[in-house]
């Protein structure tokens, strides 16, 4: 072997991955392991967007070779998938918090009470993580259901408890799971979506665009266009939530 193949081989330059060579997984925050790793990608994103994640820049930002972080995530899918999952961690322990520092609630039956706090603890981690939503629809239609990760499953086991617990059975449960998780998901989807097309701009129509949209073709779009620039925030989401939830508990 060469001097050359021989410094390649020490500093990993040119080297092929596989079974004989083994990339230290030890940066500059010390010695990796999965939640370090989903943390970082999810840092990435929120600075960044989800076009900047790849395994050789998370790499950097971690300060180890790509080739290390292939046994926390075995793939870019997986990485994906593990961003899903680092968010609804970041969901239980939302929840976990406010389970700690809970008083008595306003007279709410619980399972409503605990429905509305799930609500709106991912309406609180959706927006702390915009760039990062899209993962939740995109994701969870590529990934069957028993393969999802073990907080998203959590997450739907205590949607369906709770649902229980408002006296529905299995197929009304399923029924309502389904319409919550549209509401949630659409309503935080409604939330993000950008409306501001020049920020610099003070006057609202300008600052809207609103002269770059047809007036004869989409006359109520540009009425309501500033109403619909303002976010719903939490009490519409609680107030949309609440007429769902009376719709299926009488009607169950």
């Amino acid at each position: 072997m060469t001097k050359e193949r021989a410094a390649a081989r020490r500093t990993g330059e040119g080297a092929e991955a596989g079974p004989s060579r083994r990339a230290s997984d030890r940066g500059r925050y010390g010695r990796l392991n999965r939640e370090r790793v989903l943390e970082a990608a999810l840092d990435l994103v929120d600075r960044e967007g989800l076009s900047a994640l790849s395994m050789r820049r998370l790499g950097t930002e971690l300060g180890v070779e790509a080739m290390a972080l292939y046994r926390y995530a075995a793939s870019k899918d997986a990485l994906l998938d593990g961003l899903v999952e680092a968010l609804y961690l970041k969901l239980e322990e939302r929840l976990a918090a406010e389970d700690e520092g809970a008083g008595k609630g306003d007279g709410a039956p619980e399972w409503r009470d605990g429905l509305h706090r799930v609500a709106r603890a991912t309406y609180d981690v959706c927006l702390a993580h915009p760039q990062a939503v899209p993962l939740l629809a995109t994701r969870m239609l590529a990934v069957p259901l028993a393969r999802r990760p073990l907080a998203v499953l959590k997450d739907h086991e205590r949607l369906l408890v709770l649902l229980r617990e408002a006296g529905l059975d299995n197929d009304r449960a399923a029924v309502a799971f389904r319409a919550f998780t549209a509401w949630l998901l659409g309503y935080v989807s409604v939330e993000l979506r950008p409306m501001v097309d020049n920020p610099d701009e003070s006057e609202p129509a300008f600052r809207l665009g609103l002269h770059r949209m047809p007036a004869q073709e989409v006359s109520a779009l540009r009425d309501v266009a500033p109403a619909l620039a303002e976010r719903g925030g939490p009490e519409g989401l609680a107030a949309g939530l609440d007429a769902l939830l009376d719709r299926f508990v009488e009607a169950g």
